[in-house]
């Protein structure tokens, strides 16, 4: 299943820079082991913002759930999630 998700970065003020960076660092690891695995099919940057949107390729709902709440900035971010379809007026036979 395909999923869009939005993903906005909240990271408190107070938290000691070392500790951003090293929680970054990891969320990077994360993020391209799952890219690497074919589950975090895109992932874009919003301009001008700590956010991003992404496209999932898993599962179900429990698998998203999962992969989400693995990423360690998940306690610092605000989610939303769509379920997508093929649109019946897209020209591609595939859903890249």
């Amino acid at each position: 299943m395909l999923f869009k998700v939005e993903m906005k970065v909240n990271i408190p003020h107070d938290m000691p820079v070392d500790v951003a960076a090293g929680i970054k660092a990891l969320e990077k690891a994360y993020a391209q082991e799952l890219q690497r695995q074919g589950k975090w099919r895109h992932l874009w940057r919003v301009a001008g913002s700590y956010a991003n949107v992404s496209i999932f390729d898993v599962a179900d709902n429990a698998e998203l759930q999962e992969l989400i709440s693995g990423l360690p900035l998940f306690p610092y971010m605000d989610i939303s999630v769509a379920p997508l379809c093929r649109h019946p007026s897209s020209i591609h036979a595939d859903d890249r």
